[in-house]
């Protein structure tokens, strides 16, 4: 039996109800190998913060593993980068992305000449590095999957990390951390962001990025924002939540309706000042 997700709502998820159920993959979802497990799962919504929570028997906790990245991209890793890098700008979620990173840290730090370091967590194929790098700041990219690691290495050129973020012990601060499409995967995303507090540089921010599930929920099941591997699906307020909980204050929020047909959240979070 997979854990149960630690985020919890406003009111302990005692106001839960059933919303979604699947008892075969959608249309458009990764198939994985489950080793013969019966494929069923449902979303319980929490009544008062519209937090989406993933339940199901299927043992979830080797996805992250080398399984992941042969289901997903195969041998086609390099080929999909470069698919993706080459997209026209209109087209690409990571370009819009980047856009909008760079326009607040160019407010938020007060310096339209600062190229900041930047740890983006779960980098995957590494096109947001690539984008990161090429505008000349300093990426560090950090994955659990060496395969993924290498790749960046070669292809985009920035400094790389290989591990899972809460168990790697590192020495380095940031002036921004980002987390891509990485929250909603984990079973405690709460942990995951406070251990941004010890890798910040004083006076750095954290860029969330996730799936806007109530703005996916009205257009109709099934949609990606709802695919097994979203252990957790966030709403504005859950978000705000998140946030509050690994000390973090919610310094902007907005919805955004990607290129790729991704209805996501992204939020800039910064400490809270200790009295």
């Amino acid at each position: 039996m997979s854990r149960k997700p630690c985020l919890n709502c406003p009111c302990d998820k005692k106001f839960l109800s059933l919303d979604y159920c699947f008892d075969a993959p959608p249309k458009g979802e990764t198939h994985f190998n489950l080793n013969g497990q019966k494929y069923y799962r449902s979303y319980l919504k929490c009544n008062i913060c519209s937090h989406w929570f993933e339940e199901m028997s299927i043992d979830m906790d080797n996805l992250y593993d080398e399984d992941y990245v042969d289901t997903v991209y195969g041998e086609k890793l390099l080929s999909t980068f470069k698919k993706i890098i080459n997209l026209p700008q209109d087209q690409s979620d990571n370009f819009h992305r980047f856009r909008e990173i760079k326009s607040f840290a160019e407010s938020y730090f007060n310096d339209t000449k600062k190229l900041p370091s930047l740890l983006d967590v779960g980098s995957g194929l590494g096109v947001f590095p690539w984008i990161v790098s090429k505008e000349g700041w300093n990426c560090t990219a950090l994955d659990p999957d060496n395969r993924t690691t290498e790749h960046i290495e070669e292809y985009v050129g920035c400094n790389t990390i290989t591990g899972q973020f809460l168990d790697i012990a590192m020495t380095e601060r940031y002036d921004i951390i980002t987390f891509n499409k990485v929250l909603e995967h984990v079973y405690e995303p709460v942990p995951m962001l406070k251990k941004c507090h010890e890798l910040l540089k004083p006076g750095g921010f954290v860029y969330v990025e996730l799936p806007d599930g109530e703005c996916a929920a009205k257009k109709g099941m099934p949609r990606e924002e709802f695919f097994i591997e979203h252990l957790h699906v966030f709403s504005l307020q859950s978000t705000i939540l998140l946030a509050e909980r690994a000390g973090f204050m919610m310094y902007k929020i907005f919805r955004t309706h990607e290129p790729s047909d991704k209805y996501s959240l992204r939020a800039f979070l910064v400490p809270k000042i200790s009295n």
